[in-house]
This record gives structure tokens, sequence and C-alpha cells, in this order.
């Protein structure tokens, strides 16, 4: 199964549904079923200090270091001056995300809880092997 590894409290926000894009500086050519994995790395500084993320993870219980859900990478889209301009207008996504141009927006659909895994994680998409241990919730 391919699998990207995501820092919290980003994963989780994807596994809850508040979050659909991941951005990143690099472009994906897959498109599929990706299952995500809350890496073991703490939240960036910056997104410490912005409200609007501490507003949405203040009760949240993290899940580091686990495979947390699958979703469905519908599209992998080239952040130019006419993406930032209607994404501004999504506060939710706008507030959750890196979003500049030149960046690349990977946005998800169909997003399925699974009890977590426990893996560790790495660089770009990945695979993990060991299927037999994902169980829907």
């Amino acid at each position: 199964m391919k699998v990207i590894s995501i820092k919290e409290p980003f994963a989780t926000l994807i596994m809850n549904g508040s979050k659909l894009i991941e951005t990143r500086s690099w472009k994906t050519n897959y498109r599929g079923e990706l299952y995500i994995h809350a890496s073991g790395k703490s939240l960036a500084k910056e997104y410490l200090k912005n409200p609007y993320v501490l507003g949405l993870i203040k009760d949240m219980d993290m899940n580091y270091g686990n495979i947390i859900c699958k979703g469905n990478l519908v599209d992998c889209v080239y952040m130019d001056e006419e993406f930032l301009k209607k994404i501004k207008n999504n506060n939710q996504e706008y507030n959750l995300g890196l979003y500049e141009l030149g960046r690349y927006a990977w946005i998800f659909e169909d997003i399925v809880r699974i009890s977590p895994i426990e893996a560790k994680g790495k660089l770009n998409i990945w695979n993990y092997e060991d299927e037999d241990k994902i169980k829907i919730r």
C-alpha cells in the first residue's frame, strides 16, 4: 500500500475531515488510494503561534508515529496566482497549509479512518507491506 508521512496535527486533521488538501513543495503523478502516516515530528513552531490552528487542535489527541487513515488522492495542483486567489476564500484550508506560488496542493477525497498502525515514516510516497494489519474503524 502507498503511504505519505504528514506532520501532526495535519495528519489527524485530514483523518477528522477538517483538512482535505496537503501542501507540498513537490508534485506527484500518483493518483489513487493513499494512506496517511502521522510522522513522529512535532508541530512546526510557526503554527504554534496561529490561533486558528490552536483552536482546532486544543483537545485533539495526536497520532505520532502511526498510519491513521486512507484517502483517495484525486489531484495535484500547481499553485499559480489563480489557484491562490481561490484558496484564500476557503479560510479553513488556507489556514492549514503553506500556500505559496510554485508549491503543489495534493487534493484528497473519501477519507476513511483505520485503527492506528505503528510505523516509521519515510520521505516521499512510500510502501507499507504489512497490509494484514489494516482495520477500518
